[in-house]
């Protein structure tokens, strides 16, 4: 290194999800490079907004589900704040419809908590370096489907009751609508996610995150 040349600074992660165990591999694995260094670490969404607000990361890693406020709001509180924030959303989902919101939202990266090990760090890398990362296997899956007409939120909100196992009777009564109504929002969400019957609709569903396992 040139004696005149400055070295250069480590790009500050903050870390947000609810699992210790996860959090403490984050570290882990920042750990083995100087070129990373963690400033901070949150459990749920709202924490992560005022760790932002406090700590300025150059990239945050957020995951999707948590307690009190989710990632995907995290996100879009943050980039209110911040429009240049830059965010890799960590999570265990394959599934287009999540990708797509977390795309949505504001992140620039997307990883499958199972690659941490061996595509954290670059993935930063590029993130940081202003670039958008998804990993090939979960661009495909978003390929698969770019076409697919999405489900409505009347249509995802009656899928949603019947994942819990509600006849649909019961889910016309928790929505104020008719059963014939119902009955008609299931045909629609059959057709439209390629299902055979109810429960594979809801297998499909969860699969592409239109609703949380």
């Amino acid at each position: 290194m040139n004696k005149t040349e400055t070295p250069a600074q480590p790009v500050r992660i903050m870390v947000v999800d609810d699992h210790p165990l996860l959090r403490e591999g984050i570290a882990a694995v920042l750990s083995v490079s100087d070129k990373y260094l963690l400033v901070a670490e949150a459990s749920d969404g709202r924490e992560g907004l005022e760790q932002f607000v406090r700590h300025q990361p150059d990239v945050t890693l957020m995951d999707l589900q948590m307690p009190v406020m989710g990632g995907l709001d995290a996100i879009v509180a943050i980039r209110a704040l911040a429009p240049q924030a830059r965010i890799i959303v960590l999570t265990t989902y394959k599934g287009d419809v999540q990708v797509l919101r977390a795309l949505k939202a504001g992140a620039s990266g997307y990883l499958l908590k199972s690659m941490l090990r061996t595509e954290l760090l670059d993935t930063i890398a590029r993130v940081h370096a202003g670039q958008r990362h998804i990993p090939p296997e979960i661009a495909v899956e978003l390929a698969a489907h770019i076409d697919a007409d999405a489900l409505s939120a009347r249509e995802t909100e009656v899928l949603r009751l019947v994942a819990l196992g509600n006849s649909n009777k019961r889910v016309a009564h928790e929505l104020g609508i008719s059963e014939e109504t119902v009955k008609a929002h299931m045909s629609t969400i059959l057709a439209k996610l390629g299902a055979r019957d109810r429960t594979h609709a809801v297998t499909i569903a969860m699969k592409r995150g239109i609703i949380d396992p």
